[in-house]
């Protein structure tokens, strides 16, 4: 009898060098840039680039501790979670396994900064791609800082905070049930992470060991990413003026159009990105304030460019384009009830 050689143990994953000089470089460069901003330093800088480096800065900031903490809680899961455990506590029928994931914000709350990481890390647990789309679209909304920040600022004003809650758990379970329908799923990945996913599970050098090995590969993933898209974001922040989108507030439908585009520049966290919404929201119709809560989190430049390290262009822009009509359509409809 012929015997048919084992697979290949998952090694533990090393960063290349070069993506880790990336991320030594833009940590420095962010240094020098607080330095300068904030006086430091005596350099004058043109407004456009200290608004620029501001911008910038200020998404960095805001999102690095989340995008860490779903690194953290991402090599828990390949790490310390058994196989078994996700397989005893996911539902086996797909419609409820996906509805648990999507409230799986409420035990994990991530932002959207954070739960690219632990989506990864489900899926190199066995996750199938279209149910991880539950748990990455929905867990920024349905979490427990989320839920109390709108709160705060809206209360139950106009119907915000529920209409945010369930358009969030319909969007994200409206997006894996559609995926669940592709025949080739891992198409939906880039060549990189899909060669990753293929690989078992190596339980050789240690949990210390291989969690120090994940910790590295998946921040030297993530961080160049949260670079690059914070500079894009803050490069769209300083060139689009403010004022073109406030003079649209009051249009039923333009409004909605308006603040979905100011989602997806801004690139707020959605822990915090009620209070920023919340002064034009005397400006704005309540279908435009629900557009930018639900789109914001789920589709902007710093997650778009999160995204990319997962998945590729093609199932980003399907993703981005669905997700963009299921929100104009829930806009528009607070609008006309409102």
């Amino acid at each position: 009898m012929t015997r048919t050689a084992p697979a290949p143990a998952r090694p533990v994953r090393r960063p290349s060098r070069g993506r880790l000089a990336v991320v030594a470089l833009g940590i420095v460069a962010a240094l020098l840039a607080v330095r300068i901003v904030t006086g430091g330093a005596d350099v004058d800088l043109p407004d456009l680039l200290s608004d620029l480096i501001t911008f910038t800065l200020s998404v960095i900031i805001e999102s690095l501790p989340f995008v860490l903490l779903g690194v953290l809680l991402s090599l828990v899961v390949q790490v310390w979670v058994k196989d078994a455990w996700i397989s005893r506590v996911l539902p086996s029928a797909p419609v409820p396994r996906r509805i648990v994931l999507s409230l799986l914000g409420v035990v994990f709350p991530v932002c959207e900064c954070g739960n690219v990481p632990f989506a990864r890390g489900l899926m190199l647990r066995g996750v199938p791609v279209s149910d991880s789309f539950a748990f990455l679209l929905a867990a920024p909304i349905i979490n427990p800082v989320t839920i109390i920040t709108t709160h705060q600022a809206f209360g139950f004003d106009d119907g915000i905070l529920v209409v945010r809650l369930v358009g969030g758990f319909l969007i994200a379970n409206l997006v894996a049930w559609l995926y669940s329908r592709h025949p080739e799923p891992e198409r939906l990945l880039t060549d990189r992470f899909a060669a990753e996913c293929r690989m078992p599970h190596s339980e050789s050098g240690g949990r210390a060991g291989r969690a120090l090995g994940i910790f590295q590969h998946e921040t030297a993933s993530m961080l160049p990413a949260l670079f690059l898209g914070a500079l894009v974001a803050g490069a769209i922040q300083v060139a689009v003026p403010r004022d073109v989108l406030l003079a649209l507030g009051t249009h039923p439908v333009l409004s909605v159009l308006a603040m979905m585009a100011l989602a997806i520049v801004i690139s707020v966290c959605s822990s915090v990105d009620a209070f920023f919404v919340l002064p034009f929201a005397s400006s704005f119709l309540p279908g435009g304030i629900v557009a930018f809560l639900l789109l914001g989190p789920i589709v902007d430049v710093k997650m778009l460019a999160l995204l990319r390290t997962t998945f590729t262009p093609r199932t980003l822009a399907q993703i981005s384009g669905v997700v963009a009509l299921a929100c104009l359509a829930i806009g528009l409809g607070v609008n006309l009830v409102s």
